[in-house]
């Protein structure tokens, strides 16, 4: 008789292709028969699982705040991780390269952004990374939209810049407003001009070993930067990274991957992740939980990357709030042996690669070398 295994929810069900008894693990379920006439039924199961959100447990007020030697293994501080200079180092041989292609060719790299709304965050976002194109030659574009606009109106805008020869990069910046479908409009987006690395073809040459996308995610791109650029040697060392956003946890642990480090995903749903964590060479952390990885859930001379940006209320703050990461900065840096700051970390790297993209896609484009 064949047997078959079918995964249902938490349950392990075993059986064969005769009338046969199926007992679940759970002591809360009961025992419950199956025969061939019934069994077709059971073989629609989702075999992707479940699409729910991770909900991280929210820290109390007390528990926000860090404590500086209360986990410490020994009193070296960590090397802190200057993503600001690491960033302008960047910049200034994108800047060469641009120069090299106007005088060359008389061409130069275009990156438009689509944003739809008055979200100040949006507008801020999108300033902020028009300012850097615009620091090293880079020509930018946006095209506004009001909230309202229908999503054949979007599609629209986004097929006239994926059709312009003069535009090699195309964002869309998110969040959309409600009554559009993000993910259909990101993927009406070319992915030869996907400079944020998110369309379904680069994301998936991305996860096959021997493809290669068109574009890596310029946050994940980044945090491999920082990595090498530290000189951490990454074969056969373990990697944990907790979260699993498409932004950075996945495509992160994707390249870890690609460079044959052993990759450990942590979630909302983990058992027992500080001492998965515990376990790691290299700890990424992206939850958007201020300081939730603790000096203790850290292996000492661990390389800390550390993805969130969380504003949090501080009186005394200039805007009433302070920025802080998911990692608690205070003891993480008395464990680690080198740690990315929030902010000035992982975030200019990122605008970074986000230039580099852009470059890489005109140079494909226009066939420079």
């Amino acid at each position: 008789m064949n047997v078959i295994s079918l995964l249902l929810g938490r349950r392990l069900v075993i059986g064969c292709s005769n009338s046969i008894k199926f007992k679940t693990f759970l002591t809360i379920s009961p025992i419950f028969e199956l025969n061939s006439s019934n069994f077709m039924a059971f073989q629609r199961i989702n075999h992707l699982g479940l699409d729910v959100p991770d909900v991280w447990p929210s820290l109390s007020s007390s528990n926000l705040s860090c404590n500086s030697n209360s986990h410490a293994v020994d009193k070296k501080n960590a090397t802190i991780i200057d993503g600001k200079e690491i960033a302008a180092a960047i910049k200034s041989h994108i800047a060469d390269e641009v120069t090299r292609m106007k005088k060359s060719i008389d061409k130069c790299p275009g990156l438009a952004f689509v944003l739809v709304g008055e979200r100040n965050d949006s507008h801020t976002f999108v300033e902020i990374k028009m300012k850097a194109c615009d620091k090293v030659g880079i020509a930018s574009s946006i095209v506004e939209l009001p909230a309202e606009s229908t999503q054949d109106e979007i599609l629209r805008v986004v097929s006239d810049l994926n059709s312009n020869p003069a535009v090699h990069g195309v964002i869309v910046q998110l969040p959309l407003p409600h009554h559009c479908d993000e993910e259909k409009v990101v993927n009406v987006v070319s992915p030869e001009k996907d400079v944020d690395g998110f369309h379904p073809l680069n994301m998936g040459n991305l996860a096959l070993k021997g493809r290669e996308p068109y574009f890596i995610p310029c946050a994940a791109k980044a945090c491999i930067e920082l990595l090498l650029r530290s000189g951490i040697e990454l074969v056969g060392k373990k990697a944990v990274v907790i979260g699993r956003s498409k932004v950075v946890a996945l495509p992160t642990s994707l390249l870890l991957q690609r460079h044959n480090t052993t990759v450990s995903l942590v979630n909302s749903f983990t058992k027992n992740p500080q001492e998965i964590t515990r376990e790691a060479d290299i700890v990424v952390a992206d939850v958007g939980v201020p300081n939730m990885v603790r000096g203790d859930w850290l292996k000492p001379g661990a390389f800390v990357i550390d993805a969130g940006t969380n504003a949090v209320k501080d009186p005394n703050g200039k805007h009433g709030f302070h920025l802080t990461g998911d990692v608690c900065f205070e003891e993480a840096v008395e464990v680690a042996s080198a740690i990315t700051p929030v902010p000035r970390g992982l975030g200019p790297v990122t605008i970074a690669m986000l230039l580099c993209n852009t470059l890489d896609s005109a140079k494909r484009a226009y066939n420079f070398v």
